[in-house]
């Protein structure tokens, strides 16, 4: 079932797409609405679905049972796309949500996140770009974003639609775009149709008055 290579790449099957464009299902930047919308949630899961199927035509195994040998693999067996999506479709034991979702007391949700990061650890930046790591964090955030706080899932929301043109923002942007969140100015920023444009916003004092 493992690949011979160690840490073989994921999310690299499916096509990027060139440019931006607005959902025709939830009207947002496309991918700015996963996962509750079904068009946005098809545009950011097909990088993810992609590695995970020839693994089940493969194996020949069921998914649910399949899912739960892929977190037994040593880390670096399997792309980490293929992680992501077994921990998708198993439910914890212990609070019912998906595998690693749950809320922040439940413990076996928590352990089962913090494994997943190992691949991570250990095959950046050789097996995986700071793209896809961003791409990963940003489904995690927004699959489960009642675990981080507010700014954290409003800046992935709104990085996501460039994270999947293979985009990342430099280290000024990302500080530029949380300072403009942190102003709560994300009815400006969701209207930026480029990286560019959401770091550019002009300055305004760092908090609106009470």
């Amino acid at each position: 079932m493992a690949d011979d290579q160690p840490f073989p790449p994921g999310a690299r099957r499916a096509v990027r797409p060139t440019a931006v464009i607005d959902c025709p299902a939830c009207g947002e930047l496309a991918g700015r609405g996963y996962p509750m919308c079904l068009v946005c949630a098809e545009l950011v899961d097909q990088f993810w679905t992609l590695d995970w199927r020839p693994l089940v035509e493969v194996s020949g195994i069921p998914e649910l049972e399949l899912a739960e040998l892929v977190l037994l693999e040593d880390v670096g067996k399997l792309p980490w796309t293929c992680t992501d999506v077994a921990m998708t479709l198993l439910r914890c034991p212990a609070c019912g949500a998906e595998l690693g979702t749950g809320d922040l007391p439940c413990l076996r949700c928590r352990v089962a996140d913090e494994q997943r990061w190992a691949w991570d650890h250990m095959g950046y930046p050789d097996r995986m770009t700071g793209n896809e790591h961003a791409m990963r964090v940003a489904r995690m955030v927004l699959r489960a974003p009642h675990r981080q706080r507010e700014t954290i899932v409003q800046g992935w929301r709104l990085t996501m639609p460039f994270l999947l043109l293979g985009e990342l923002p430099t280290t000024a942007q990302a500080q530029r775009i949380r300072a403009h969140i942190l102003a709560e100015r994300y009815d400006e920023l969701v209207r930026c149709r480029s990286l560019r444009e959401l770091a550019g916003l002009p300055s305004v004092p760092w908090r609106k008055e009470d």
